[in-house]
């Protein structure tokens, strides 16, 4: 027999209403085989009121030596990690890049800076509006979205010129949490007044976070409504890839079964929106992803992530052919 909130919450698939924030509660909690029914129901619901597949690769066109104590990055300053460390690639580098992702058969491609952001003005972000410019002119059918950081409101308004087609900025956990479990260097408040920003003119903003920084199971609820309330149009979701040398190097791994949970209460809550499955898929979640595909994801991050390696983009196209039969 289906557990009695699981029963409720198929009221999701008749009305394309998300669940309220008791109901996620007590289905976060599930255990057992009555993981496996809500997990049925999330991905019934992905498949009525979700777009198809999702898939996006990114460039990490800036790397390290990054001002913030995020505690999950080896690209901040603050920690020892060894990873490779660089300015700002140049536009003509970003498009070269931008054109073997298409030649993969990917059409949405991410330019991706470490540090805090940029303001208007500076020479950097004129370079990457350049680089923007360059890979629309010259890579016919790719969408280029950008991940730079908190941006003053003119910044964003200079990317909806250019017509990007999202912009990530993550808060990784509910924003009450983010001082204790992310940064201290920088507020929450700086993000979500950067979403507001790009919504404003009309960016659509691809927003989520990272499962297994220390949360409780009620506080990955309390994103999943923040991101609700922030009306952002991809949530990506990432499982911690614990990077030797962070604070968080030794962090317990968060289970299959816990992941799966998640996934599959933020679709009954966000319904229409695109969940997109990103850092962790292969590296941590291994066996178990293409299961946790069919949780209530629709999107994937293919190719290389920022400082760790992903998936070849042929073997997530053929990954992702294979998902349309369930």
């Amino acid at each position: 027999m289906i557990n009695s909130t699981i029963q409720k919450a198929y009221s999701v698939l008749e009305t394309g209403i998300g669940i309220d924030e008791q109901t996620a509660n007590e289905l976060i909690n599930l255990k057992g085989t009555d993981i496996l029914d809500l997990m049925s129901l999330a991905n019934k619901v992905t498949k009525k009121y979700s777009e198809d597949m999702h898939s996006c690769s990114i460039v990490n066109a800036k790397s390290g030596v990054c001002r913030e104590n995020c505690k999950f990055c080896a690209q901040s300053a603050h920690y020892n990690v060894d990873i490779e460390t660089y300015d700002l690639m140049n536009p003509e580098t970003l498009l070269e890049k931008a054109r073997e992702v298409r030649a993969g058969g990917v059409e949405r491609f991410g330019i991706v800076t470490s540090g805090t952001g940029y303001k208007h003005d500076g020479e950097d972000f004129k370079l990457i509006l350049q680089a923007i410019d360059l890979i629309k002119e010259k890579v016919e059918g790719m969408n280029v979205c950008a991940a730079l950081g908190i941006l003053d409101d003119e910044a964003c308004k200079m990317l909806a010129e250019r017509g990007i087609a999202h912009y990530n900025i993550n808060l990784q956990v509910t924003p009450e949490k983010f001082e204790t479990l992310v940064a201290t260097t920088h507020p929450i408040e700086r993000k979500i007044e950067t979403i507001k920003s790009l919504q404003k003119y009309g960016i659509s903003v691809c927003c989520g976070g990272i499962l297994g920084l220390g949360e409780s199971l009620e506080d990955r609820v309390k994103l999943a409504f923040a991101l609700k309330e922030l009306n952002v149009t991809v949530i990506p979701l990432n499982v911690l890839v614990a990077v030797k040398g962070t604070p968080l190097e030794n962090q317990e791994p968060v289970t299959a079964a816990e992941v799966a949970k998640t996934f599959a209460v933020f679709r009954l809550v966000n319904p229409t929106k695109i969940i997109k499955f990103a850092a962790g898929r292969e590296t941590v979640m291994k066996d178990f992803q293409g299961l946790l595909m069919v949780s209530g994801a629709n999107g994937m991050l293919t190719g290389g992530y920022l400082t760790t390696r992903g998936r070849e983009m042929e073997d997530d196209h053929n990954f992702m052919a294979q998902l349309e039969e369930f």
